[in-house]
């Protein structure tokens, strides 16, 4: 007879890039659902005030400060735990919104590191425990710039379509093990960081990514979708999910109120 899942009370989800965005609100919900959530961030003070916050609600949280470009480090913080249950790569960004011509090369390098190596290095790592537990998820937060590219962004877009391979192939490679690979591709999300980041902390240049959209998506948006496809049952893999505001059709037609 097949033995039935863990329950969610007992298995550890880890959330990268946790200090803010998606990653934090997924922590939540996660938290919400019953995990014992581990965040994972470069910022310490960020996640360990969400691991307060996240614990004086009643649910598991504990904050680990975390280079996932650090394979080392990476390699560190795996070798604490036999079991994971679900791990969400979510530690990525956007840098800058040059044309090929004039793209600055340590901008691709440094998005390149982050989004594909930095969830190389995290499940390359975590991979035998979430095995280990029986019924691992692995979750790979892309992006539609995976799935289609748009004049400015095509640094970012070879990053997010090379994260978007890794999964797909993810996926191919272990099938028969009791690993799920989830690909969650969010369009345009507001969050407080994602465009301030990618231009260099210019707020007005950031503020017209999202000028005259009347309902972008939100963090929390992307966290609960992200928290029902972990939750569905586990013979269920949600292989790939794509969601965006209804205000955007596709990465280069957006309906805005001006």
């Amino acid at each position: 007879m097949p033995t039935a899942a863990p329950s969610a009370a007992s298995r550890i989800a880890i959330v990268t890039g946790a200090s803010s965005g998606i990653g934090a609100a997924t922590a939540r919900q996660l938290a919400a659902a019953g995990y014992r959530v581990v965040l994972t961030a470069r910022r310490k003070d960020r996640i360990e005030a969400l691991a307060e916050e996240i614990a004086a609600a009643g649910h598991s949280a504990t904050a680990y400060q975390l280079d996932v470009t650090d394979r080392a480090a990476v390699d560190e913080f795996a070798s604490a735990f036999r079991t994971v249950g679900v791990l969400v790569n979510n530690a990525g960004g956007a840098l800058g919104a040059d044309p090929v011509a004039t793209g600055d090369p340590a901008d691709w390098r440094a998005m390149y590191e982050t989004n594909v190596i930095g969830t190389l290095n995290v499940t390359q790592a975590l991979l035998p425990k979430l095995v280990a537990s029986g019924d691992g998820t692995v979750v790979v937060v892309s992006s539609t710039a995976g799935h289609g590219t748009y004049e400015g962004g095509a640094g970012y877009v070879a990053a997010k379509h090379g994260e978007h391979v890794l999964a797909e192939t993810l996926r191919l490679e272990i099938v028969g093990r009791p690993v799920r690979v989830i690909e969650i591709a969010p369009g345009m999300v507001r969050t407080e960081e994602f465009a301030l980041t990618r231009f260099a902390g210019d707020e007005q240049k950031a503020s017209k990514v999202y000028e005259g959209v009347a309902a972008p998506l939100t963090a929390d948006d992307v966290a609960e979708t992200i928290t029902w496809a972990v939750t569905r049952p586990s013979h269920v893999n949600v292989d790939l999910l794509v969601l965006r505001p209804r205000a955007q059709a596709s990465n280069t037609k957006v309906h805005r109120e001006v």
